[in-house]
């Protein structure tokens, strides 16, 4: 009991950030304050001066990316808690029901929250510390889900910062036969993920246009002992598919699909 009550002790509290996404005051499950197994944990980052969304300010004006409002915090919080609850349906794992957004800067922090998941990776711009840290979390075990990035500027401004995390490891394409394909869903059958922006939703035609032509990619950096470190979610956007699965619009088979990944991530990394 001592050693638990210490361990919660150095985890940061739990609050909510301004969203980037049009909604407000999503209501807290009941049981928000459970102590669970499992939590989503929301990798908070600094924006790139020159990130998609930098060039039309934020919807809250220009925020300090440390109170939210910035791309780090697109999707959050509805798609990390539909995720939750669907991870809960979907095994026998306990899962908290609100995510925990976490900053790097709280460098041990992190160590708490040994899944961590980020969308809009071509908004990211690492401080050295910062890609230090993430290296470290890594190379200790923990898991790291990258989403929502499309075409070339996008991968190379994501690459700026992924080169001083891990410039000495490559990133592959995984291949179908990886366990992380098949530890809960047989997924050799992958197709790309459109956001609910690329169907006619927010943004219309203008935004459907980042996804023209592109093709789907699931990329991974290896630790030495073969085991998947970062997972690569590129030119699709699993966080639309859980951010949206409870919305008729949205086509169901892009969810399925988005959610059987998630899950066989989660699975894969607290079995590897």
């Amino acid at each position: 009991m001592a050693v638990v009550t210490a361990l919660y002790a150095f985890q940061r509290p739990w609050r909510v950030y301004i969203s980037m996404e049009p909604y407000d005051n999503i209501a807290l499950p009941a049981d928000w304050q459970d102590a669970s197994e499992w939590v989503f944990g929301r990798l908070m980052y600094p924006q790139h001066p020159n990130a998609r969304f930098a060039r039309y300010g934020f919807r809250w004006g220009r925020l300090d990316w440390r109170e939210g409002g910035t791309s780090w915090s697109q999707d959050y919080p509805r798609a990390d808690r539909h995720f939750a609850q669907a991870l809960r349906r979907l095994t026998r794992i306990h899962v908290r029901s609100v995510e925990q957004p976490v900053n790097l800067d709280d460098v041990d922090d992190v160590y708490n929250w040994p899944w961590l998941c980020a969308g809009e990776m071509g908004d990211w711009k690492l401080t050295d510390a910062q890609a230090n840290t993430l290296r470290e979390f890594l190379l200790r075990g923990g898991f790291l889900m990258l989403d929502d990035f499309w075409n070339q500027d996008e991968w190379d401004r994501f690459m700026e910062s992924m080169k001083r995390v891990f410039p000495d490891r490559p990133i592959v394409e995984i291949e179908n036969a990886d366990a992380i394909f098949h530890t809960v869903y047989d997924l050799d059958d992958r197709y790309q993920i459109p956001g609910q922006w690329a169907l006619g939703g927010r943004g219309g035609g203008y935004m459907s246009q980042r996804a023209a032509g592109t093709v789907a990619h699931w990329r991974g950096i290896y630790d030495d002992k073969g085991r998947i470190m970062v997972a690569m979610c590129f030119n699709s956007d699993l966080g639309d598919s859980w951010e949206w699965a409870d919305d008729p619009g949205y086509p169901e088979k892009y969810s399925a699909l988005g959610i059987r990944i998630g899950v066989n991530y989660v699975v894969y990394s607290m079995t590897h």
